[in-house]
């Protein structure tokens, strides 16, 4: 019996979807991408992470993918990593410790971490997976201090570099810091006056940040033969981290009415910066929320501010790899326990609602063509938490994974 999709153009749009599998995404890709990125449409659903876990799994088995990286803190990912790939601590510590905005809870993160352990032992190193967080350390209310990262590459340029290039002394850098909580002060994401980000310290702080990610750059030879690649690109890691975070919190101290749009601008940069670096070493396969890895300018309105508009991290990391850029969206029907009921049956989401399917891949050159040229209307969510797909999606995204129901975790 033929499904009415609400339509006359039911059976065309059926057609337009195929199995959720590595070889159907990969089948609607110019080539294999460096960097292939699966976005959600809401946190905390265990439901969309079985999809991504069980859809990576096959990317890594069958396609040569060798790292996994998703919207965490990047720092406390290092946690994960040395799990994943030689099993130092226990799963209990690395879902306790190594995951950031709460994401450690959740049940398929941890059999996600326990499969990618299982999958490293025995094997050569040159064929374990890696594990990475691709955030910043921030949070909604606040930016950690740097103190971890600047620490962390003072450092490992102390132990393994020329001392006598270093432009000053952890002591120097310690007394610059003062107390982490000046740095993670909530009330400064609300009030520019409680951050820390423009004193006299924290400038100087920005200019012996530079100094020494100057430092580690130019000893790159010197520091990969003494140590390792992977050693260096964890100083990398917390030059970046550093730099990036010192901008965050200047920005926290801004007054004049560009100061979230360079705060949500500098977050996803950092992402980007963190995802070009990660496919440097590897192919990675990046979990996100769809806005962080959409092709076409994110917006925002927030407290009172005017419409906020910045480029993504996918739209920073599109622009400088192209066709070894992919974003696969995904969709969703209902989340009934988050008051996310059935879809209006002239939404996208309503159209692929009506089809039988539970989950699958859409090919979305086919389905514009299907479409015809009458747009659908945009979907519009009872609850802040989840985001509808936008009609920007249909046209910048490379494939749409559709969950019909998202039942409670």
């Amino acid at each position: 019996m033929e499904t009415d999709t609400g339509t006359d153009m039911g059976t065309d749009i059926k057609d337009t979807t195929h199995p959720l599998d590595a070889a159907a995404v990969l089948g609607l890709l110019p080539s294999r991408p460096r960097v292939l990125a699966l976005g959600e449409p809401t946190h905390g659903e265990d439901t969309l992470l079985e999809v991504r876990n069980a859809l990576f799994r096959q990317l890594i088995e069958h396609e040569g993918y060798r790292t996994i990286t998703i919207e965490s803190d990047c720092l406390l990912g290092l946690i994960v990593d040395d799990y994943v790939v030689e099993g130092t601590g226990t799963l209990d510590e690395v879902m306790e410790r190594g995951f950031s905005h709460g994401f450690g809870a959740s049940a398929a993160n941890r059999e996600l971490v326990r499969w990618m352990r299982d999958y490293n032992k025995d094997r050569p190193w040159p064929d374990r997976l890696r594990f990475a967080g691709f955030d910043g350390p921030l949070e909604i209310t606040n930016a950690e201090s740097p103190r971890r990262a600047l620490l962390a590459l003072h450092g490992y340029l102390a132990a393994h570099g020329n001392k006598d290039l270093l432009p000053c002394t952890a002591d120097t850098l310690d007394r610059l810091l003062g107390t982490d909580e000046q740095w993670t002060e909530p009330a400064a994401m609300l009030d520019p006056a409680r951050s820390a980000g423009r004193s006299a310290e924290a400038r100087e702080l920005r200019l012996l940040a530079d100094d020494l990610v100057a430092v580690l750059d130019e000893q790159t030879p010197h520091l990969i033969a003494a140590t390792s690649r992977d050693a260096w690109d964890r100083a990398r890691l917390y030059g970046r981290t550093a730099t990036g975070l010192l901008r965050y919190h200047y920005w926290m101290a801004d007054t004049t009415p560009d100061r979230m749009t360079r705060l949500l601008g500098i977050r996803d940069s950092m992402m980007a910066e963190n995802l070009l670096a990660l496919a440097e070493r590897a192919p990675v396969l990046a979990f996100a929320q769809n806005s962080h890895f959409q092709r076409h300018k994110s917006t925002m309105r927030m407290w009172d501010h005017p419409l906020l508009e910045w480029w993504s991290a996918g739209a920073l990391v599109n622009a400088r790899l192209g066709e070894d850029y992919a974003f696969v969206a995904t969709a969703l029907g209902t989340i009934h326990h988050r008051g996310v009921g059935t879809p209006p049956p002239d939404t996208i989401e309503g159209l692929l609602y009506a089809l039988p399917e539970d989950r699958y891949l859409v090919n979305l050159t086919q389905l514009s063509t299907a479409l015809g040229d009458t747009p659908p209307v945009p979907r519009e969510s009872p609850w802040f938490g989840y985001a509808p797909l936008g009609l920007e999606h249909l046209t910048e995204s490379d494939g749409l994974v559709f969950v019909k129901d998202v039942p409670k975790s």
